[in-house]
């Protein structure tokens, strides 16, 4: 007698059932996992320009600035989501002018994610690293609210830490 070996058709459907069912128990966890991550990436990205543009004011001895930019190359957006850009400002005036240099630039986020800024459209830190007319917070919010907010306040002495405002708006 021959003896068949391979899978009968109901153990090949209750494979297909169970993959079904853990796969859609898997899936929102995981849009729900991309959905975290992007907002710590995005918020680490915005403390990470703000500590350097702090230390190379110190370095340089110069104001460097941090503001809110949707070409890159110059202050031209109110919007933080946009992008931004980190840039020395000899000469005080707010934006990049002739000699002045673009340290670093960040594109639009990703996500289609909110980053609303009680400090306005920038962040100025003095030669010594100081941010003393520029205190306030960011707030980054995706599409399900503020109950997934991350927040970050910039105090006086240019001082990034975690948490500030609970709102998106």
């Amino acid at each position: 007698m021959k003896k068949n070996s391979g899978f009968t058709i109901l153990e090949l459907l209750i494979t297909l059932v169970v993959i079904a069912i853990v796969t859609a128990i898997g899936v929102p966890s995981m849009t729900e996992f991309i959905k975290n991550d992007r907002l710590t990436t995005q918020i680490n990205t915005l403390v990470g320009h703000l500590a350097y543009a702090r230390s190379e004011a110190i370095t340089r001895r110069l104001p460097v600035v941090v503001c809110a930019s949707n070409n890159q190359t110059s202050c031209s957006s109110a919007n933080w989501a946009d992008g931004w850009i980190v840039f020395t400002d000899a000469d005080n005036s707010g934006d990049v002018s002739a000699g002045e240099e673009v340290l670093r630039a960040q594109q639009k986020l990703s996500g289609d994610n909110t980053l609303v800024s009680s400090t306005g459209g920038s962040v100025v830190y003095d030669n010594r690293g100081f941010a003393p007319n520029s205190p306030g917070s960011f707030s980054l919010c995706d599409d399900r609210g503020a109950v997934h907010i991350k927040a970050i306040t910039i105090s006086n002495t240019g001082r990034v830490r975690k948490g500030g405002s609970s709102s998106c708006t």
